[in-house]
C-alpha cells in the first residue's frame, strides 16, 4: 500500500499574537487614526522584510475579504473588526500579519509540509521586525499580554493541518480527541474554531501557552502530528485489508463523477475530493496532492467568483465547479497510478 507521510499532512502554520504598550485592545479602540498609525509603522517596517500587499478591511470588498478567507489568510474577526483592521500578505501569501483583529497583531508563517521548527523560526524574524517599531506589552510573570486569557504567555499557537479520512470513516476520532484534549491540544476543522471538519481536515492545535516555553509548545504538537499520522496510516492499511475492492471502488467512482458531472455543490464536491485524495494516498492515482488542495480551496464560493470573473449565485457556482474541476482533474492523468495493497 503506497502511503507516504505527506500524505496526510497538509500543512503547517505558527501564528503569534502580540498587543503593544500604551495602546488599548482592539476591542476598546476608540481612536480610529491611532489604528492608522499602528498599521503603517507595522508595513514600513515590514517593508524590508519581503513583498507585503496591504489590505484595509474598510476598504475591501466583501467578495476579496472572503477570498483572503477561505485562502486562511485572514479571520471572520478581522472581517467583522474592519473598521480598524487591515491586513499584510506576502506574494508567496506564506506571511500573513492581522492588525486590530483579537489582538494588536497576530502573525502567522504557513508551510506546505510538517516543519513547525522551521515555521517558528521564520515567523520569529517577522516578530522581531514588529517589536522594533512598537514595543510589546510583555510581563515578567505572565508573559506576552493578550486579549484572550487562552494566549497568555508565549502567545504561540502551533497548528498542523491533517487530512485523516481513515480515522474520520471508522468513527476513531471521538476516540482520540478526549486524549489530545488531555494533554493540552485541541482539534478543530479546516477554518479554526466553529469550522466543521469538512473533506475530512482537522486542524491539531495547542490550547495551552501559559507556562510552556515555546519548545515546549513545539515538542508536544510534534509528538502529537507523529502520532495521529501513524494512527491514520495504521488504519488506512486496515480499511484496505477489509474492504480493497470496495474502496478502490469507491474512490474510482468519485474521480468518475468529478470528471463527467454537469453540476456540483460544495459540500458533495468536498466529500469526492477526499476520496480522490485518498486514492492517491493509496496508489490506486498517481497525482499530487498539493495540486489537489489547491483545487479544493479554489473551488470554494468567493474564489470561484475570483476566477469567473463576475459574481456568480449558488446555481452558477455549482456549474463552474464541475467544469473547471472536472477539467483540471482531468489534465492532472490521476488514472495512472499502481495500487499495491
Amino acid at each position: 500500500m503506497k502511503i507516504t507521510y505527506d500524505s496526510v499532512v497538509v500543512s503547517t502554520r505558527i501564528r503569534l499574537a502580540r498587543n503593544f504598550v500604551d495602546f488599548p485592545f482592539p476591542n476598546r479602540f476608540k481612536d480610529v487614526s491611532k489604528a492608522r498609525e499602528m498599521i503603517h509603522l507595522i508595513a514600513a517596517e515590514l517593508s524590508n522584510a519581503d513583498k507585503f500587499e496591504l489590505y484595509y478591511m474598510n476598504a475591501v470588498s466583501e467578495e476579496r475579504a472572503a477570498v483572503l478567507k477561505e485562502r486562511y489568510l485572514i479571520s471572520q474577526d478581522l472581517i467583522e473588526n474592519r473598521r480598524i483592521s487591515a491586513a499584510l500578505v506576502s506574494k508567496d501569501e506564506s506571511i500573513s500579519v492581522m492588525i486590530n483583529e483579537e489582538d494588536h497583531v497576530r502573525e502567522q508563517y504557513f508551510l506546505r509540509e510538517f516543519d513547525l521548527r522551521k515555521a517558528y523560526e521564520r515567523i520569529s524574524g517577522i516578530d522581531d521586525l514588529i517589536a522594533e517599531s512598537i514595543p510589546f506589552a510583555y510581563d515578567a510573570e505572565l508573559g506576552y499580554l493578550t486579549a484572550c486569557p487562552t494566549n497568555l504567555g508565549t502567545g504561540l499557537r502551533a497548528s498542523v493541518m491533517l487530512f485523516l479520512p481513515a480515522l474520520a470513516r471508522r468513527n476513531l476520532m471521538r476516540e482520540v480527541i478526549p486524549e489530545l484534549t488531555r494533554l493540552g491540544l485541541t482539534v478543530r476543522g479546516a477554518y479554526g474554531e466553529r469550522s466543521g471538519a469538512e473533506g475530512e481536515l482537522f486542524q491539531l492545535s495547542n490550547e495551552v501557552t501559559l507556562g510552556m516555553t515555546e519548545e515546549d509548545i513545539l515538542s508536544v504538537v510534534e509528538s502529537a502530528v507523529q502520532t495521529m499520522v501513524e494512527f491514520e496510516l495504521q488504519e488506512r492499511k486496515a480499511m484496505c485489508e477489509e474492504d480493497g475492492i470496495g474502496l478502490r471502488d469507491r474512490v474510482c467512482r468519485a474521480y468518475g463523477i468529478l470528471t463527467n458531472c454537469i453540476k456540483i455543490d460544495a459540500r458533495e464536491f468536498m466529500s469526492r475530493m477526499a476520496d480522490v485524495k485518498l486514492g492517491v494516498a493509496l496508489g490506486v492515482f498517481h497525482g499530487d496532492m498539493r495540486a489537489l488542495d489547491d483545487l479544493i480551496i479554489a473551488m470554494r464560493p468567493a474564489n470561484i467568483n475570483r476566477l469567473n470573473g463576475a459574481v456568480l449565485d449558488e446555481a452558477g457556482r455549482d456549474v463552474y465547479r464541475a467544469e473547471y474541476a472536472g477539467k483540471a482533474l482531468r489534465a492532472m492523468d490521476l488514472p495512472n497510478g499502481e495500487e499495491d495493497y
